[in-house]
């Protein structure tokens, strides 16, 4: 199975082949070197055994909520890049909801059992709510590290759990197998929210996140941890548009230690998605351990850029 097998499943249905601007979205998305999202459930499917045949519903419904995620955040984050500018509004919220009931449609094509069926449909409903709740959350200003995590766990680890548990269930695995590996996504996803964060903090030049630095973790904690250069910290917030104060500021980001924090949760969360996967039957460890090692790419990326390699106790948690 294939990338483009995948985009022609979607691509089958009768909406949304008579749909141009569906089509234009999906034709717009490439295959990535790294490991996509869409690409979990055939992850989890082959570690429990289960034929690559069996997880493509899963993988074009995972797709499917990806891009009708992707559509909404566009213009929650009001992103220059979003179609909404050319589209309107509107109509890129209407294509959204379009995409969210073609994952639907998509896993109720599984051959399966009605009883698989309507699991595979709580998982797309429950992965859709809880990234909607954690968008909501996430549009407000974030106040301390508590509320942080909070937003964190509503919104980025529902789309990783959901879309390893629906590889699980088309695998044949029992629900339990499924919420055991949820948990996996859900340690998974809050590791790579961290390292997000510490590499939109670190580019050039100054993304969003620096005009919202509490919904940051590197950027929350050199503003609200106490370190000797706090105080001209807080100054180049409003400066970084200059490319020399974003230098400065990100070089008393990692002066402050808050790179080291991040790197010190995102260790929590990889031990923590490796022991999620102890008691599971898992027949070929291969699919999830490359899940792990594409989303480690960024972070040794990261610290190459800045002429570093990763900290040794880092790599040696990792083992």
């Amino acid at each position: 199975m294939s990338f483009d097998d995948l985009r022609a499943m979607v691509r089958r249905l009768p909406e949304v082949a008579a749909w141009p601007e569906m089509l234009e979205i999906i034709d717009r998305i490439g295959h990535r070197d790294s490991v996509s999202v869409w690409e979990y459930p055939a992850a989890a499917c082959l570690a429990l055994g289960g034929p690559r045949s069996a997880s493509l519903p899963g993988e074009a419904a995972i797709f499917c909520s990806l891009i009708s995620i992707h559509l909404v955040d566009d213009m929650l984050d009001d992103d220059p890049a979003g179609v909404y500018h050319s589209l309107g509004v509107g109509r890129t919220a209407n294509l959204a909801l379009a995409f969210q009931a073609a994952a639907h449609k998509m896993v109720h094509a599984a051959d399966v059992d009605a009883t698989v069926r309507a699991a595979l449909q709580r998982h797309v409903a429950d992965l859709s709510l809880g990234t909607c709740v954690g968008q909501n959350m996430d549009a407000a200003e974030l106040v301390d590290e508590a509320m942080y995590w909070r937003v964190v766990r509503a919104k980025t680890p529902p789309l990783f759990s959901g879309a390893l548990a629906i590889g699980a269930l088309l695998a044949g695995a029992p629900e339990a197998v499924a919420e055991g590996l949820a948990g996996f996504g859900l340690n998974l996803g809050c590791f790579i929210q961290v390292s997000d964060d510490l590499n939109d903090a670190m580019k050039t030049p100054a993304g969003v996140d620096w005009t919202r630095p509490t919904n940051n973790l590197a950027l929350l904690f050199a503003t609200q941890v106490e370190h000797a250069e706090q105080c001209r910290f807080r100054r180049l917030l409003a400066e970084v548009a200059d490319p020399a104060a974003l230098e400065e500021a990100q070089t008393l980001l990692l002066r402050s230690g808050a790179a080291s924090y991040c790197v010190y949760r995102m260790v929590e969360f990889w031990q923590g998605a490796r022991k999620s996967l102890a008691g599971l039957p898992i027949v070929d460890s291969e699919p999830l351990q490359r899940l792990l090692t594409a989303n480690l790419k960024p972070l040794r990326q990261l610290f190459a850029n800045m002429g570093d390699d990763l900290p040794a106790d880092f790599e040696l948690a990792l083992m």
